[in-house]
């Protein structure tokens, strides 16, 4: 079998990038139909589609980013004016914000759970597919995923559960890597060739 170079390269120092290291105007409408094209080829049983993305960008985030520091206030008064101010520009530290909103339902074949992996699998095609056409990302979720207000605000059902927030945007930081998993001990082995 022959290695796909460009892949693998590109595997093996995927990382991302933190939000508020982001600038730039981040993608176009173009772009981002593009890159939202390619996060929606994931696995989908049943192909039922049980995700939707909700685009945030210009001026309309800060506007929401208002709102989301109101809720934030109305739930802890003791809110400092700098704490304040990372809600209200939460979704200003890119210049593109997608929602993953996972729309999973019972469904007579297909399990819930299936149907959420599948929202999971779309976040990660979607920051991958950002990287595809050049940009930065950062996959997110945040106390406003879980929030009955804050969702409200954000445009999501309270039947719908957030998978993701993922911030996109260009980044000229050196980029390092983390610790990642040691893979013997999170590797079972079972049956055939061990070496």
């Amino acid at each position: 079998m022959t290695k796909n170079q460009p892949l693998f390269d590109y595997l093996s120092t995927r990382r991302s990038i933190p939000a508020l290291q982001m600038k730039g105007e981040g993608p176009n409408r173009d772009a981002i139909l593009s890159i939202l094209t390619l996060a929606s080829r994931v696995p989908d049983h049943g192909k039922l589609a049980p995700w939707r993305f909700i685009v945030y960008r210009g001026e309309e985030r800060l506007a929401l980013g208002e709102r989301l520091a109101e809720i934030a206030a109305t739930a802890n008064p003791a809110l400092t004016d700098d704490m304040r101010e990372i809600e209200r520009t939460r979704l200003a530290r890119a210049p593109v914000v997608i929602a993953v909103v996972s729309t999973a339902g019972e469904h007579v074949k297909i399990p819930v759970w299936e149907q959420e992996l599948s929202a999971g699998a779309v976040c990660l095609n979607l920051f991958m597919a950002a990287n595809a056409h050049g940009y930065a990302a950062n996959w997110l979720s945040e106390w406003i995923a879980y929030n009955t207000d804050a969702k409200a605000v954000l445009g999501i059902r309270p039947e719908e559960k957030v998978a993701g927030f993922v911030y996109i945007g260009e980044s000229d930081f050196p980029q390092t890597d983390r610790p990642r998993p040691d893979l013997s001990a999170i590797v079972t082995w079972t049956g055939g060739d061990q070496s």
